[in-house]
């Protein structure tokens, strides 16, 4: 569970974040978005225990992140948007690096380093990290921030920069680390599709405070409303006159969007009783790019 409570940050001056308050109660993927500069990096950064907040409260499953960070942090895995990769290493020197670190036994290392690499598809024998593409490197750090099964994993931009393919991937990998029901996942990201496909719960923050929190349903309701697209076939054109607005029309069929199920019903009984025909209906709900440019910066 991670329960927020009034977090504030200060930096000479400004107020990156100015009382966030949230809780996720159980495990799965939360996202965090908002515009540049509301405040995501800072958040994470506290979460990670990279830095201290001003003032407020953390507790990260059961420990308070502020009082105790070496206690939180063995069980954190932490990726920052630019991972730093020593470029000298392979990949499973690299890793067995940090398998130490923790503690790991040789033979632990060896065989978290397989499964690891093995569920990542990344096999690139001997050669040096210096030489893997932008998406080796992404999945190198991520196996990094895994070797040692931490519960808890904050992730700043996990896809950034990557290809589609390896991009789809990834998202797919954190899914199935969701589904395993073990581990809490916090990431940020611009690619707010991804974010709608993975995420269970979204925090959106704006100028350093929370702005809302819930799943897609509830910021739907709170954000923005359904709209419907119509197509449909009617010869006399008189009967739309106050009933719609602008439409558009190709070969014959006419187009057209409503705000309410009120105003589609009223327009579906008129094409009928004018002896037209209704061809499609679309429901089109707000996505988080929507609902970012409603809220504004």
């Amino acid at each position: 569970m991670i329960r927020a409570r009034s977090l504030v940050k200060d930096f000479d001056g400004f107020t990156a974040l100015d009382g966030v308050d949230f809780e996720f109660d159980k495990p799965g993927i939360f996202g965090i978005i908002g515009h540049n500069g509301a405040g995501k990096t800072t958040l994470l950064k506290i979460m990670s225990g990279l830095i201290k907040p001003t003032s407020g409260e953390l507790e990260i499953n059961g420990v308070d992140v502020v009082r105790h960070p070496d206690i939180h942090k063995r069980t954190l895995g932490y990726l920052p948007e630019e991972s730093r990769l020593y470029e000298n290493m392979n990949v499973w020197s690299y890793l067995a690096f940090f398998g130490e670190i923790y503690g790991m036994s040789d033979g632990e290392i060896r065989k978290k380093s397989r499964e690891l690499l093995s569920k990542l598809k990344l096999d690139p024998g001997d050669k040096k990290m210096g030489e893997f593409s932008k998406g080796m490197k992404r999945k190198a750090a991520i196996a990094r921030s895994l070797m040692h099964d931490p519960s808890f994993l904050v992730y700043d931009e996990p896809t950034s920069g990557l290809d589609p393919m390896t991009s789809r991937y990834i998202s797919e990998f954190l899914r199935e680390i969701k589904e395993e029901g073990e581990k809490t996942i916090i990431l940020s990201a611009h690619n707010l599709y991804q974010v709608e496909e993975i995420c269970d719960r979204v925090l959106i923050l704006r100028r350093g405070k929370t702005l809302a929190l819930g799943d897609m349903d509830e910021l739907r309701s709170k954000f923005g409303s359904v709209s419907y697209e119509i197509e449909f076939v009617l010869d006399d054109r008189d009967l739309l006159e106050g009933v719609i607005g602008e439409y558009s029309e190709s070969a014959g069929i006419i187009s057209a969007t409503v705000e309410d199920v009120d105003d589609l019903s009223n327009l579906t009984n008129i094409v009928a009783k004018g002896g037209g025909r209704v061809k499609k209906i679309e429901s089109h709900y707000p996505s988080l790019e929507d609902m970012l440019v409603m809220i504004g910066e």
